[in-house]
């Protein structure tokens, strides 16, 4: 379905409420690229590498931050819902939303009462392709400390379900062995290269140099199954924060260490016994074993710290190592936003733990299934590639933001059973853009040059295109006004947006503050002179809209939620 394309210097413009004085700062840091968010706090993540793009997904912080009026300390008892954001650069991040973890599990058994859902934490997630060729995607989360819980979709943004109907490990579990010992939350889940399921989980055991609290157990077919009884792994000061991978035919095992002191001839005789030569971890810290034989649990070797205290104001630590490409990020979470905005006044000097996630590069010997340690830090990581400018680009893609808000950070409507696209996904896409607001993207390679720009968005105001810094000069305007979502196409100056250059959105002006950024994209030709999009090459093509589980919506007009627009039906 084509939309008719209002030209911006045709537009007459409405009253306009609200002029904006200042542009929003950036808490972020102009030029890092941690956390990923500049505007979302979020937490223990988890991730996969799919069709060219790393999804990562973590506990929802913000909604416990919104629950809590922006104020006071992080209960995580609101936290019912698990982030999904996704890039393929490393620095230029999607945020997909929230899984509505409380909605999807409402219809779980409650009794005997550790059997059904509360919160959802810590999540960890694989996928697979089937024999038949269809795809499934598994989330597991846990429920406090009582025990994980799965959810199942055919893609990595969803829909999701959840084909249990209560916690699929909980104090029953055989080998679980829960109660007064640890807990059965944080779970890490793999695919071994034979394709079977394996997840780690436990925590919170005596505060001893070996408190026996991880457990491993293998899962059937379903994925959503344990299969026999779990049993220990013999992790030396083990805490929470279980992950797990599978690296050259060997598994990798990470966990956070718990607080217990450190005594020297405690760990002497721990190394004599085990015959390793490596020193203590700290308190905090992410540690690593490896083993080639998971159920054994005098198979697993300690090879020791991969991943320091995160300081940045957290009490916590929780790490996810992901493959992308040919290389190896640590995954983690830490601070830095909330003790910015603590440090600005923006929210109290007494607001906190609420985390961000952040990732570093990390070094991996395959063959001997070595990390060296990771140095976090907010640099973050190198892009690895140029944003396309010339594809549609959603609003929720950016490096960084300043004012930027969302409908509904709750993401639970009242009374409501199902959200308005008809699935789990969450209502909070629509990118809210304040007077001074803006959005930016690192990297956009414009080659030889862009003769023209679309901007996809609903309400009365104006956008302006700045270059290399929020406080530019304006290379481009474009002035809009209309009640529903309308594309706008204006001519920009080619000789401005050549080779690669770093992008800033700024909404100067909006309409009693309620300007609805979607998306936007450039083109090589100037479209700027027609009525109606023809479809040039540099142009959208069969554009289409989808909701989060790939579905093609015939009717998109008052749709809330994630919109994902392109040509290719391609995920993102």
């Amino acid at each position: 379905m084509q939309k008719k394309l209002f030209l911006a210097s045709a537009i007459i413009m409405a009253s306009l409420q609200t002029m904006a004085q200042t542009i929003a700062p950036e808490y972020k840091g102009t030029s890092y690229g941690n956390p990923i968010s500049a505007n979302i706090f979020c937490a223990d993540p988890t991730a996969l590498e799919y069709n060219g793009r790393v999804y990562v997904y973590g506990s929802n912080d913000h909604q416990q931050f919104i629950a809590n009026g922006k104020k006071g300390e992080n209960s995580y008892g609101d936290i019912k819902s698990i982030v999904v954001f996704s890039t393929d650069d490393m620095v230029n991040w999607t945020f997909h939303g929230t899984i509505d973890t409380k909605k999807l599990c409402a219809g779980w058994v409650t009794s005997p009462w550790y059997v059904g859902y509360g919160v959802s934490w810590a999540p960890s997630v694989t996928w697979r392709t089937k024999e038949d060729g269809t795809e499934e995607f598994f989330l597991y989360f846990c429920n406090s400390s009582h025990g994980v819980g799965v959810l199942k979709a055919n893609s990595p943004i969803g829909p999701w379900s959840s084909p249990n109907k209560k916690l699929m490990i909980n104090y029953d579990t055989p080998g679980a062995n829960a109660a007064g010992t640890n807990a059965n939350f944080d779970p890490g889940v793999v695919i071994d290269e034979n394709g079977v399921g394996w997840i780690t989980f436990g925590g919170l055991g005596p505060s001893t140099i070996m408190p026996d609290a991880a457990r491993i157990v293998k899962l059937k077919p379903s994925m959503t199954e344990v299969d026999g009884s779990a049993v220990k792994i013999h992790a030396p000061y083990h805490f929470e924060a279980n992950e797990l991978n599978v690296i050259n035919g060997k598994f990798v095992y990470t966990y956070c260490s718990n607080w217990a002191s450190r005594n020297d001839a405690e760990w002497n005789a721990y190394k004599q016994e085990h015959g390793i030569n490596v020193s203590k971890p700290g308190t905090c810290t992410m540690c690593y074993m490896v083993s080639d034989d998971p159920m054994n649990p005098d198979s697993w070797v300690y090879k020791g710290v991969y991943g320091p205290h995160p300081g940045m104001g957290t009490n916590n630590n929780h790490s996810h190592l992901q493959k992308f490409g040919n290389d190896y990020y640590y995954f983690y979470h830490g601070a830095p936003l909330m003790e910015k905005l603590r440090q600005e006044g923006v929210i109290d000097s007494n607001c906190g733990i609420f985390r961000s996630i952040c990732v570093n590069k990390a070094t991996v010997n395959e063959n001997t299934q070595t990390i060296s340690p990771v140095t976090p830090n907010l640099n973050g990581v190198t892009q690895i590639k140029n944003l396309n400018p010339y594809e549609l680009q959603e609003a929720e893609t950016m490096a960084s933001c300043g004012g930027v808000e969302y409908e509904d950070y709750t993401n639970i409507i009242k009374n409501g059973r199902i959200s308005a696209l008809g699935n789990d996904a969450s209502r909070n896409l629509q990118v809210k853009m304040k007077a001074g607001s803006w959005t930016s993207v690192r990297k956009a390679n414009f080659g030889t040059g862009a003769k023209s720009f679309l901007l996809r968005v609903k309400g009365t105001g104006k956008m302006e295109i700045r270059i290399g810094r929020r406080s530019a000069a304006t290379a481009a305007t474009v002035e809009f006004s209309s009640s529903t979502y309308q594309d706008y196409i204006v001519k920009v100056d080619e000789t401005k947006f050549t080779e690669v250059k770093n992008l800033y959105f700024v909404f100067t002006e909006s309409s009693n503050d309620n300007v609805q950024f979607d998306a936007w994209q450039f083109f090589k030709d100037d479209l700027s002179g027609i009525d109606e999009l023809q479809a040039p090459q540099s142009a959208p093509v069969n554009r289409g809209s989808y909701d989060l589980g790939g579905r093609r919506l015939q009717n998109t007009n008052g749709a809330h939620g994630v919109v994902i627009e392109n040509g290719k039906k391609v995920m993102r």
